[in-house]
């Protein structure tokens, strides 16, 4: 006769494994929590709880590591790929609200 092997539940498998909130303190400012003409400043290295996909050429990610690496190498910073980009979305917002219309992001777009 075959052995049967118990198996935990559903509710064993999906239960809450965080039981205390976390602190309002951890969480990062909403966007419109930035004052008007204040300098929009990335959030670096701390732990991000939201994400975004975005896809790339080959030749655009090709760039977005050449950078990397002059980064690293020329200016000796080691940032990964992620804060980069955050970093360069941050410039092209803070330039966005600064200049509106004579932004470099609004010609490029409407170059297109």
């Amino acid at each position: 006769m075959a052995r049967r092997v118990s198996l935990p539940a559903a509710d064993d498998l999906f239960r809450p494994t965080d039981t205390q909130p976390r602190p309002e303190a951890d969480a990062v400012p909403a966007a419109d929590a930035v004052a008007p003409g204040a300098p929009r400043r990335p959030s670096g290295r701390v732990r991000h709880d939201e994400k975004v996909t975005v896809y790339l050429t080959a030749d655009e990610l090709l760039d977005l590591e050449n950078a990397r690496l002059t980064l690293r190498r020329a200016h000796e910073l080691a940032v990964d790929r992620g804060r980069l980009v955050r970093e360069a979305v941050a410039l092209v917002l803070e330039d966005l609200e600064a200049r509106g219309d004579d932004s470099a992001l609004v010609r490029r777009l409407s170059q297109q």
